[in-house]
């Protein structure tokens, strides 16, 4: 019997359990589910942000920490914890950024809000150019960016993935390294931020950044809030330097009343919608990677401390 800690805030359990549960079947492992952080003999920890366990020491039998979310910044940085830690990778998640994320653009690029918000009974024709003559720059190469690449790519938008380690996306052009991130921006008609949150990523987009996005560009934000030094945004969104920004993220969330996001012209917010957990696609591969461990396979996306994702 495989005892496998499930610790999450409490109403995740109810959704979780039976779907944990027939998951490890399906992959032929008979396991036991438990909530009792006292069950220090667990070989594995479902794990999501809570604060009934934040001391992984007593877990000595642990093969791997399984997060539930895509982000691991609220745990990577745990001194205790000294266990595999892996992210969340899952079909339901990656789907779910790449229909957000490739609508939001295809408004953008289209000109919808003209229309949807209504032109006072002006006859106003507007024609958007094609696909082709609107350049989209994604931050971040890995398995949302890829996919989100791979999406706009196919609608025939010229798409250049920028990383911070070199990446090789079939048909995508990818561009490496900090010193290479400002040539990334220079044509960036429609930016698209999909890096995980680190010390090196915090605060990305500062004033000397997004001056060098082309005028009147647009920015997308699904991926961390902290990406994005605020005040240079509003600053660039005052001027027109940046026509749009359409947050998903923020640096606290609920994002409070009083944040100039809220009633700014050229923000919209969304509240963290772009993509989130599906448990009945999550599960799968949180019990496909138990098999793997078990079986002495090696564990799927694993973080790499170093580098906090």
């Amino acid at each position: 019997m495989t005892v496998i800690l499930f610790s999450a805030e409490n109403q995740l359990w109810d959704t979780y359990s039976e779907l944990l549960l027939d998951a490890c079947q399906a992959e032929g492992i008979e396991a036991d589910i438990t909530r009792d952080a006292e069950r220090s003999e667990a070989e594995f920890i479902v794990y999501a942000p809570n604060d009934q366990l934040t001391d992984f020491t007593p877990y000595t039998n642990c093969k791997a920490v399984l997060s539930l979310w895509a982000g691991v910044e609220r745990i990577v940085g745990n001194e205790t914890l000294t266990q595999p830690l892996c992210r969340l990778v899952d079909p339901g998640l990656t789907q779910g950024m790449v229909e957000w994320v490739t609508g939001q653009v295809l408004r953008h690029h289209l000109g919808l809000d003209m229309y949807i918000h209504g032109t006072k009974g002006a006859w106003k024709q507007v024609v958007p150019p094609l696909a082709a003559d609107r350049p989209v720059t994604i931050l971040g190469a890995g398995a949302l960016g890829a996919a989100c690449a791979q999406s706009l790519t196919y609608l025939g938008f010229p798409v250049t993935c920028w990383s911070r380690t070199p990446k090789n996306l079939d048909g995508i052009k990818t561009i490496a390294g900090m010193a290479n991130l400002n040539s990334a921006l220079e044509n960036a008609h429609i930016l698209v931020l999909l890096l995980p949150l680190t010390d090196k990523t915090t605060n990305l987009l500062n004033d000397e950044r997004l001056a060098h996005l082309p005028t009147g560009a647009f920015i997308i934000n699904p991926g961390r809030g902290p990406l994005i030094d605020d005040q240079s945004l509003l600053a660039m969104l005052d001027t027109g330097h940046v026509e749009h920004a359409t947050l998903d993220v923020f640096r606290v969330e609920p994002l409070p009343a009083e944040h100039p996001y809220w009633t700014h012209p050229s923000v919209t917010v969304t509240p963290h919608i772009a993509s989130a957990t599906r448990p009945e696609t999550a599960v799968k591969s949180i019990a496909a990677n138990m098999r793997r461990a078990l079986n002495g396979e090696p564990l799927l996306n694993l973080v790499d401390r170093s580098r906090g994702y």
